[in-house]
Parts: structure tokens; sequence; C-alpha cells
């Protein structure tokens, strides 16, 4: 699959790649002018393109058509909030959540992360660049947002919210009210008191799956497929 990501690409220009991307094409996938390839927006656009031109200074493409990324977008806008873990687990829940078609990513600072608030920031950039590439290569036309660290305090406070927890919950709603959804993970040992306590002062519904004990990876991975096979595209 050839396809690169140009944020100014529109239908029936041209358009230069960024020096990432044009190494890629250049120097990895050794392409020359007049090959077929495909360039997406980051923001939903996909469109055929053709190399125009290649040297060592620029390439440059002449876009064409648009045409239909090879994975739709979900017409759920769901938002995943997931405490930061340790380690490359994290990586995998964001290349993940892509796949799955979530929207927007939330990376949260609770009672019981593991990681400092410090280390977390200093990942961000590392996280941007694994939604991009898991945007690439699993075909999606948009690249899912990685928000800046949150409290889970200011998460809880928008609308529509569901947060998962292996106690003090109810059943998963049938229905919602609006095509924009928030989950919510926690960390490994789950929430605290206090935590489930502002979940409901806050008006996040509290819901928990049956007895099953979920890694924290798993729950995150398992439970956003459920959402997107219940309210999403994926049924």
């Amino acid at each position: 699959m050839r396809r690169f990501f140009a944020p100014e690409a529109k239908p029936n220009t041209n358009v230069t790649l960024d020096d990432g991307e044009a190494r890629h094409l250049r120097d990895v996938l050794r392409l020359s002018v007049g090959d077929a390839v495909s360039v997406f927006d980051g923001v939903g656009g996909e469109m055929a393109a053709v190399v125009e031109s290649v040297d060592k200074k620029a390439v440059r493409l002449n876009v064409g058509q648009k045409t239909e990324p090879a994975s739709p977008e979900s017409h759920l806008k769901l938002t995943v909030a997931s405490a930061v873990m340790p380690g490359d687990k994290y990586d995998l829940i964001i290349q993940k959540m892509v796949e799955l078609g979530a929207y927007r990513f939330v990376p949260l600072i609770t009672q019981r992360t593991e990681v400092t608030l410090k280390a977390a920031s200093q990942r961000l950039e590392r996280w941007r660049r694994i939604a991009f590439e898991a945007s690439k290569q699993c075909g999606r036309a948009f690249v899912m947002q990685i928000a800046e660290l949150s409290l889970l305090e200011t998460v809880l406070a928008e609308p529509n919210v569901l947060l998962f927890s292996e106690r003090d919950g109810s059943e998963l709603p049938d229905e919602i009210e609006s095509r924009s959804l928030t989950v919510v993970f926690g960390p490994k040992g789950g929430w605290g008191d206090e935590e489930l306590e502002t979940a409901g002062e806050l008006g996040a519904t509290i819901v928990t799956f049956g007895g099953r004990i979920l890694r924290a990876e798993t729950a995150a991975i398992g439970i956003t497929a459920i959402m997107q096979n219940r309210f999403g595209d994926m049924n």
C-alpha cells in the first residue's frame, strides 16, 4: 500500500511531501516519476496521485480525484481515555485504538498511575508518531488525535462518559443518546474509592462487565471493540 501523508493535499493540485515522506518514497520504496500512489490529508480525505518529480531536495505529487479510504471512518466519534502505563503496553493500546477506529485518545494521570507526569509528557510525541504510522498502515485517512495529558476529573466532566470499573458499576447501556462517546479505562489496580465517587458526582456512567478481571491493555482493546460493535460500525 503506497500511501503518503500530506496535510495540505487537495484534489487536482500539486503537493510537495515533507522530508520523512519523501525519503520513504524515494529511498525505501524507490518510486519514480509516473508511479501511481495514494495521498491522505489526516482529516478524512484520500486522493489518487501520481509521482510528478523526484530529487534529493523534494518529491512532488500530482494529486487527482478523491477516492475512498481502505478503512472507512466510524459514525461514532469515540474518545478513549486510558491511564498511562509503563513500558510498551501503552504503545500497543494506541496502535490498536487507531485500528479500531477511535477518534481521539486521552492519556490519563490517575491516583494509581505508575508513570510520573514528567515521564509521560516526554512520550507524547512518540505516541503521536505511533498513531500516525498506524493510520498509514491500516488505511485510515484520518489520524487519531492524541490529546495532552489529562487528569481524570477533566475527562469525567465531558458529556456522555462511560467509566469502566471492576466494581460498583451497572450493565452497559443498550443505547446512547449521542454519536459522540467517551470511554475511560483505569490503571493496574483499578480505581480508588474517591475516583469512583467523583465519577458518580460528575454524571459519568460506571460500567462493570461481569466478574472478569482484565489486564489494563486487554480491557482497553476488548471494550473498545465492543463499543464499535454496539454503537459504531463494526456490526
